[in-house]
């Protein structure tokens, strides 16, 4: 019979290492109701400011709940994670930091904002702004084989800092198991994010996160693959949407001229700060690949929800 685990609130990791020794074991078919932190680790607070960056620690970044070893799961198999229910917390933040962001050399300057999320539907991002809560969790995977103290952020084939907003609700993500035990962990919370991330940070914020699991002997894949349960922004799909793009030989400079574009629009059309039209891209704007093949000229689409916007 399948059982119900709670994992242990404060039992965090930072780092991916394959010899960890497992806090919670779990059978196939098992549920485990994870509290996880925000990505600060509590460095950051509804009150806090844009100079408290300053003072992160980078060290107690990505706090992670795990591992949690699955029984019987070996490498080669694949582990089934079904989204049963997220609930975000009372508060959440994005930020600027600086050196980091598509959009790094653009905003060098640390900039803080801070939410109250206890309204569970939405966030007031602006007078003229309302962002629908979509949570997720920003992290999630198996240990990678062979790591030793492996940072959190980048991802890779198994999974770990995917930011990958369609893993919400009813979702099921499949990973590919590297270790015995699969030693899977998550964190990471984002109560909203667009497909990109594009200035680093989501709305992150603490999350109680329901995960069922199912091992799949014997089934092998490359990365991790999604199944999601209907519409990809069904929030936001009753009104329009507005596009800007990037068009060059390097994906990366044409996704940093669609989102300069956007940013430039978004500012322009809602009197935003430039700064806030960058955060708030970064939580609803989707960066498209919308076209790859056309001699070497790639398009790569911003696009932005005008559900978020108060319209007459």
């Amino acid at each position: 019979m399948a059982n119900t685990h709670s994992f242990p609130k404060n039992e965090v990791h930072y780092a991916w290492n394959s010899n960890a020794k497992s806090v919670l074991a779990i059978q196939s078919g098992d549920t485990v109701v994870f509290d996880t932190k925000d990505v600060s680790d509590g460095q950051f607070n509804i009150n806090s400011k844009t100079e408290d960056i300053a003072n992160l620690n980078w060290d107690k970044v990505y706090p992670l709940a795990g591992p949690v070893f699955i029984e019987g799961a070996e490498p080669g198999d694949t582990l089934e994670v079904e989204i049963v229910d997220l609930k975000v917390g009372d508060w959440g933040w994005t930020a600027v930091l600086p050196g980091l962001g598509l959009l790094g050399v653009d905003f060098p300057d640390a900039y803080l904002k801070t939410f109250d999320l206890s309204d569970g539907e939405n966030i007031r991002f602006a007078d003229n702004v309302v962002v629908p809560i979509e949570p997720f969790l920003g992290t999630m995977g198996v240990c990678p084989k062979d790591a030793e103290g492996l940072a959190i952020m980048p991802p890779g084939t198994f999974g770990g800092n995917l930011d990958t907003r369609q893993l919400t609700i009813g979702t099921k993500l499949y990973l590919p198991v590297q270790v015995s035990g699969a030693l899977f962990s998550c964190g990471d919370g984002h109560a909203a994010q667009g497909d990109g991330e594009v200035c680093v940070s989501a709305l992150e914020c603490p999350m109680n996160a329901t995960l069922k699991f199912k091992l799949i002997k014997g089934k092998t894949i490359p990365s991790p693959q999604f199944l999601t349960k209907g519409a990809l922004t069904p929030k936001v799909n009753h009104k329009g949407f507005f596009g800007t793009t990037g068009i060059g030989s390097d994906l990366m400079e044409a996704s940093k001229d669609a989102l300069r574009a956007m940013v430039n629009h978004i500012s322009e059309t809602y009197s935003l700060e430039p700064v806030e039209a960058y955060l708030l891209s970064s939580l609803c704007v989707d960066l498209k690949i919308s076209e790859i093949v056309d001699a070497g000229q790639y398009v790569v689409s911003a696009v932005l929800p005008l559900a978020v916007f108060n319209q007459d």
